[in-house]
C-alpha cells in the first residue's frame, strides 16, 4: 500500500506521529535498538521535571465513572433487546482493521481520510487504523466469512468504540462508543422502512420522543455525476463566499459542501440545486416506494435535501434524527444505504443499509429529557462483623446470599459498629447482619433492618432466606 503523506496538526504532530510503534524490521539487531529507544524514552520521562504531575485521561476521552454506568447500562441494554425483536445478531469486529478498508472506502475529501484518523505501523510494518466508523468493518467481516450464503439480508449489530482525531464537543470525543445495525444483502425500499422503523423502536424504548426523523435521497452512480457538475457550476462564481474547508471539498467532494456547519456556508446551501430534482427513475421510484411505506408505518418524517453523507459509499436513502434542541452537533443518529461498499472492499456488490448512533449524545440527551433510569440491583444485605474469627464466618453468609440471587457485601474488617452501621446505609443495604461475639458463640446473627430499624436474631444459616 502507498504511504499517504503525513499531516501535521495543531498540537503538533500527526494521529500517526503521535501513535506509531517503532519497527524493528524483522531482525534480532532492529530488535534490540527498538528496545533500546524505549527504554532511552522511559529514561528521558523518570528524568523530567514534570514526572510528579498526576496524569489523566488523553483529550477528548472520558472515564465513564459508577454515577454514569447505569446510563450505559441503560442504552446499551435497550439497543439489544429492540435488535432482538427485530431479529437482528451481534457482531463484534477487531478495534483495528488494516488501514485499506477504511482509505478505500473513506472517499477522498472526508473529514475521516484527510483529518480524522488514527494510523499507525506495527512492527510487522503493516498499516492499521484503529477504527473510525464501524460499518466498512462488518461489511469486510460479511466478504471474508461468506455471509453471501445465509439468507438475505444478514441482519447484525454491535456496540463498540470508534476513534477520530477530532476537535472535543459536548457529546463528540475522539473515542466515543457507538450502537448500529447493518441489513446487508437486500436492495428493496421496505428493508430501508423496516430499518428506520427499529430507530423509532429504540427511541420509544429508551424515552425518547421529541426528535425529528429527516430523511433524503443522494441518488447512485447513474444520477449523482450530473448532480454533482451542476453543484460545481453553482458554487464555482461564490467559492469566496464559502470557508476553506468548502473550497476544498469543491474540488475533491462536491456533495460534502452540503454538510457543512460553518455559518458563512449556510445561506449558499440553503439555495444549492437539489438532488431530488436530478433523480434517475430508479432512485426516484425507490425513494417514493420509502415514503409510501414510512407513511403505512405511521412514521413522522421530514424530507431534507440537505441530509447526506460524509462518508462516499453511502447511495440512495440517507436519515438523521435531530432533538429539538438543536446544535451544530446534535444529531441522535444517522443512517443510509451502501450499496456499492462492498466492492470498495474486493467483493462483489452488495446492497447494504445501516445507522450509527453514538451513545453520548444519547445519553446528553436522556438526561435533558429527564428519562427515568432503572436503578442497580439494590445491596440486600451488609455483614457487620465485630470479633475476631467474625470475618470468615461473613464471607460464607455472603456467599449464601449471593447464591439465592440477593447483592451482598463484607464489612471492611477492624471497624467498629457504628462505622460499619454508616458504611452499610451509605450503600443502600436493605439489611445489616451483625456478626459479634455473642452472635458468633450462639450460630446467630442480629438482623437489622435499616427500613424500620427493626430486628431480630436468627440462625446463620437462615440468614439468605430472611431476605425478603
Amino acid at each position: 500500500m502507498r504511504r499517504r503523506r503525513r499531516r501535521r496538526s495543531a498540537d503538533g504532530g500527526t494521529p500517526l506521529e503521535r501513535t506509531v510503534v517503532p519497527s524493528f524490521g524483522g531482525s534480532l539487531t532492529g530488535a534490540a535498538a527498538c528496545v533500546r529507544a524505549s527504554f532511552a524514552i522511559l529514561a528521558v520521562m523518570a528524568d523530567s521535571p514534570t514526572r510528579s504531575q498526576k496524569l489523566a485521561a488523553p483529550r477528548g476521552t472520558a472515564d465513564i465513572l459508577p454515577d454514569e454506568a447505569p446510563y450505559w447500562r441503560y442504552v446499551r441494554d435497550t439497543a439489544e433487546r429492540v435488535c432482538g425483536l427485530f431479529g437482528y445478531k451481534r457482531i463484534d469486529t477487531p478495534i483495528f482493521e488494516d488501514a485499506g478498508v477504511y482509505l478505500r472506502t473513506a472517499g477522498e475529501g472526508t473529514d475521516v481520510l484527510d483529518k480524522e484518523m488514527y494510523v499507525f505501523e506495527d512492527r510487522g510494518e503493516n498499516v492499521l487504523a484503529l477504527r473510525p466508523e464501524g460499518t466498512a468493518g462488518v461489511v469486510r467481516a460479511y466478504l471474508q466469512h461468506g455471509m453471501a450464503s445465509l439468507q438475505q439480508p444478514v441482519r447484525l449489530f454491535y456496540v463498540a468504540p470508534n476513534f477520530r482525531y477530532d476537535r472535543p464537543q459536548a457529546g463528540r470525543y475522539r473515542q466515543h462508543t457507538q450502537f448500529g445495525i447493518e441489513a446487508i444483502g437486500d436492495p428493496h425500499p421496505l428493508v430501508d422502512a423496516e430499518v428506520i422503523q427499529l430507530v423509532t423502536a429504540f427511541f420509544s424504548e429508551l424515552g425518547l420522543r421529541d426528535y425529528t426523523l429527516k430523511v433524503n435521497t443522494i441518488g447512485d452512480s447513474v444520477c449523482r455525476p450530473a448532480y454533482i457538475e451542476a453543484l460545481r457550476a453553482y458554487y464555482r462564481p461564490r467559492l469566496d463566499d464559502v470557508c476553506a474547508d468548502c473550497r476544498q471539498r469543491f474540488e475533491t467532494n462536491p456533495m460534502r459542501l452540503l454538510d457543512c456547519k460553518e455559518q458563512r456556508c449556510q445561506p449558499l446551501i440553503a439555495d444549492a440545486p437539489k438532488l431530488i430534482d436530478h433523480l434517475c427513475d430508479d432512485c426516484r421510484q425507490h425513494f417514493e416506494a420509502l415514503l409510501g411505506y414510512l407513511g403505512a408505518a405511521s412514521i413522522a418524517y421530514v424530507v431534507d435535501p440537505g441530509v447526506v453523507r460524509g462518508l462516499d459509499y453511502y447511495t440512495r436513502t440517507v436519515w438523521e434524527c435531530h432533538p429539538a434542541v438543536e446544535g451544530a452537533q446534535s444529531s441522535l443518529l444517522s443512517g443510509g444505504r451502501y450499496d456499492g461498499l462492498a466492492e470498495l472492499l474486493g467483493g462483489p456488490r452488495t446492497p447494504g443499509i445501516g445507522f450509527g448512533s453514538g451513545f453520548e449524545r444519547l445519553i446528553i440527551n436522556l438526561k435533558r429529557a429527564d428519562v427515568t433510569i432503572p436503578d442497580d440491583e439494590p445491596l440486600a444485605l451488609y455483614i457487620a462483623h465485630l470479633t475476631e474469627g467474625a470475618g470468615a464466618v461473613a464471607l460464607r453468609i455472603a456467599a449464601a446470599a449471593r447464591a439465592s440471587g440477593k447483592a451482598a457485601m463484607v464489612g471492611p474488617g477492624g471497624r467498629s459498629l457504628k462505622s460499619q452501621m454508616k458504611h452499610a446505609d451509605s450503600r443502600g443495604a436493605r439489611y445489616v447482619a451483625i456478626l459479634g461475639k455473642d452472635e458468633l458463640a450462639a450460630g446467630e446473627v442480629t438482623l437489622r433492618n435499616l427500613s424500620d430499624h427493626g430486628e431480630r436474631r436468627i440462625a446463620i444459616a437462615d440468614v439468605a432466606d430472611a431476605l425478603a
